[in-house]
């Protein structure tokens, strides 16, 4: 690893600074993502930013019909509240089943979601609740936000302050979980709520995505059953060691019945 200045500012103006002030800087939220790529060389920032402890960036709070979570909380604080657990219960299930302790207490929702890792879990959950992701400067609807494999639409000095979830009506997540890391290799977000069905998936593809046929089926008929028959489309889906193609589209399949179910 090489030399690096460390920040620690008091403020999410004072951590914009830094960063526009250094030669090739990055933020630092939960360092689950960032260190562990810096220790293997891919990645050599001239200085680190840490936006740990900044209280702009804590809170979770209800707002009207939307549950309000901030960017520095992590997913040990989100699985552990009762806020969220009483507004969206399947959040706090997700939360729980990130990764291992260690990085359920030091990543961050904000994190997770900066980084833009398609297996992560909760792309899937932005998705299919609907989320917008608020940043210091603007707010952006979560389809528009997740671009590519590790790739969002945020600005070099953007920072994530907040996420807000609109809370659904019934909402489950089910995933089939890499046995070392709990990446999902499959993950399925079924929401239903007074606008429709939203089925949104990570793991699977280069990039969150949902599958608008399992929507039209659940429309017309909310239970397991409705989805037999639906094949999702292997091209397009990533393949690697840890699965096929084809086995993650049946893996999609089958965590989604598995999803409808949780949700009675």
């Amino acid at each position: 690893m090489d030399d690096f200045t460390f920040h620690h500012p008091s403020s999410v103006a004072e951590a914009q600074k830094a960063l526009l002030g250094a030669v090739s800087g990055k933020f630092l939220a939960g360092g689950q993502s960032l260190l562990p790529i810096m220790k293997l060389d891919m990645a050599a920032p001239s200085d680190v930013v840490s936006l740990a402890g900044l209280d702009e960036l804590r809170g979770i709070r209800k707002d009207g019909d939307a549950l309000v979570i901030g960017a520095g909380m992590t997913h040990s604080e989100v699985n552990g509240s009762d806020e969220v657990r009483e507004a969206i219960p399947a959040l706090a299930d997700l939360a729980g089943g990130i990764g291992d302790p260690q990085v359920r207490n030091r990543g961050t929702l904000g994190g997770s979601v900066a980084h833009g890792d398609p297996a992560a879990d909760y792309p899937a959950a932005l998705v299919a609740l609907g989320a917008m992701v608020v940043t210091d400067r603007r707010e952006i609807a979560a389809e528009d936000f997740f671009v590519g494999m590790f790739e969002t639409s945020l600005e070099d000095d953007e920072i994530i302050t907040s996420v807000r979830f609109p809370i659904p009506g019934k909402a489950a997540y089910a995933k089939f979980p890499n046995p070392a890391s709990r990446y999902a290799i499959a993950g399925v977000m079924v929401v239903q709520n007074g606008s429709g069905i939203r089925v949104a998936v990570s793991g699977a593809g280069y990039k969150v995505f949902r599958v608008g046929a399992m929507e039209d089926a659940l429309a017309s008929d909310f239970s397991p059953g409705s989805l037999d028959g639906i094949d999702v489309d292997p091209d397009g889906l990533v393949s690697d060691t840890d699965a096929s193609a084809d086995f993650r589209a049946h893996l999609v399949s089958v965590i989604a019945r598995r999803a409808v179910e949780a949700c009675a």
